[in-house]
């Protein structure tokens, strides 16, 4: 392991520790009842804030509950239905897609697998591994949002800018047990403590552990 490497594989141990004691219970703030709610609130959520996906949702899923109700949506109607969402012409066909082909292939339930999740449409590393975790408190894979990636290059915890590249990044530093605390707790983390327009936060227990943090505003990507 190079000197790189050590220095990142501490820090995070003690970021990781912070996270775990903030936030020892993480879970989504995503609103649903029913399993595939989760998997459209997820679909839905991004490059959209959670808040405006729970507005859109408040009605949206008195409506549709099922599986089978999303695939069986009239993709005009659900696409008006969603329309303060942004891409929403292109979410509401992953949706209707993905409900039809878990309707048709795996008998309405909601797989357990990385592998089969990503082969549903508007489905990739990072919504796989939220639903993974979320539902089924699996955690074979961390979740990279726009929370996670800010952080990740504030504390130099790699210097890659693609996602999924800084999930396999994050998961060589932090060992596997405690991968569930890292993108919720980052989220949670970025939502309530330290936001991310540029501000002085030298307090923040966070930036205390690596103070660099404070002068590093990463682009949005």
């Amino acid at each position: 392991m190079s000197t790189l490497e050590q220095e990142r594989t501490a820090r995070v141990k003690k970021i990781v520790g912070y996270l775990k004691r903030a936030y020892p219970d993480p879970e989504s703030e995503l609103n649903y009842r029913t399993q595939f709610q989760l998997v459209v609130a997820v679909m839905l959520s991004a490059q959209c804030t959670d808040k405006n996906v729970n507005r859109v949702t408040e009605t949206l899923f008195k409506k549709y509950k099922t599986v089978g109700d999303f695939a069986s949506a009239k993709p005009a109607v659900f696409m008006k239905e969603v329309s303060s969402i942004p891409f929403y012409r292109n979410k509401t066909k992953a949706i209707i897609g993905a409900a039809k082909m878990i309707q048709k292939e795996y008998g309405g339930n909601i797989p357990k697998t990385e592998a089969e999740l990503v082969r549903l449409p508007g489905i990739a590393y990072k919504t796989a591994h939220v639903v993974l975790g979320e539902l089924y408190d699996l955690w074979e894979g961390i979740p990279t949002d726009t929370h996670v990636r800010r952080f990740a290059l504030r504390f130099d915890l790699t210097h890659h800018t693609d996602l999924k590249k800084i999930s396999k990044a994050l998961e060589t530093l932090v060992p596997k047990k405690d991968w569930k605390y890292v993108n919720n707790g980052f989220v949670l983390y970025g939502r309530y403590v330290c936001p991310a327009r540029p501000h002085d936060c030298k307090n923040h227990p966070l930036t205390k552990i690596w103070p660099k943090a404070g002068e590093c505003w990463p682009k949005a990507k």
